[in-house]
């Protein structure tokens, strides 16, 4: 037992607990920054996409509502040559729809062909947020690991200043504890698949 306490009060043993505690915090400390970072990336360029996609939704409600009142003019008039404005007024998507649906027009193929930009932005804002979640959990997971290992850090320091060997080792133990722990948990920490 005398020899266990003596080996964990060496000033090797504290050392080499300093700088291996100083360099994972350094390091979690570092990787939490970027995490963090990124998080702030995906969550504005979401907000970005989320306003286009808003943006979009709108101007394709606006667009539904110029074909139904140019569809209204094209089936109450017999005039030819209105019928032939009030056609290439249509939207694209109505012109398609109109061959496809003669009788009803305004079906879902309609309905998703006009949301299909907007959609798309709705979907890709979800990714982002979806994305800067993922990076906040990895920075939370980070910063629990630069806690722990600062503690860690801050006990071999304290030891190495002690003169009792007793108390020297108890620290170094608890030291040696937290460091296990930091190691295991920057094993969990989540990895982020970027888009």
């Amino acid at each position: 037992m005398q020899t266990l306490i003596r080996w964990l009060a060496t000033e090797f043993l504290l050392g080499t607990l300093v700088a291996t505690l100083s360099i994972l915090a350094a390091l979690s400390g570092y990787q939490n920054a970027m995490a963090n970072s990124n998080q702030t990336k995906y969550n504005v360029e979401g907000q970005q996409l989320l306003t286009d996609a808003n943006a979009e939704y709108l101007a394709s409600n606006q667009l539904i509502n110029y074909d139904y009142s140019l569809y209204d003019g094209f089936a109450t008039s017999e005039d030819l040559e209105k019928n032939s404005y009030y056609q290439q007024n249509f939207s694209e998507a109505l012109q398609q729809s109109l061959l496809q649906h003669p009788d009803d027009p305004f079906g879902p193929d309609y309905y998703a062909a006009m949301a299909t930009e907007a959609s798309k932005l709705f979907e890709d804002a979800d990714k982002h947020f979806s994305l800067a979640e993922d990076f906040n959990n990895r920075g939370d997971a980070l910063q629990l690991i630069m806690l722990i290992s600062s503690l860690g850090l801050s006990l071999s320091a304290w030891a190495s200043l002690l003169k009792r060997s007793g108390l020297k080792a108890f620290f170094a133990l608890i030291a040696i504890g937290l460091l296990g722990y930091a190691l295991l948990l920057y094993g969990l920490v989540p990895k982020v698949v970027n888009l």
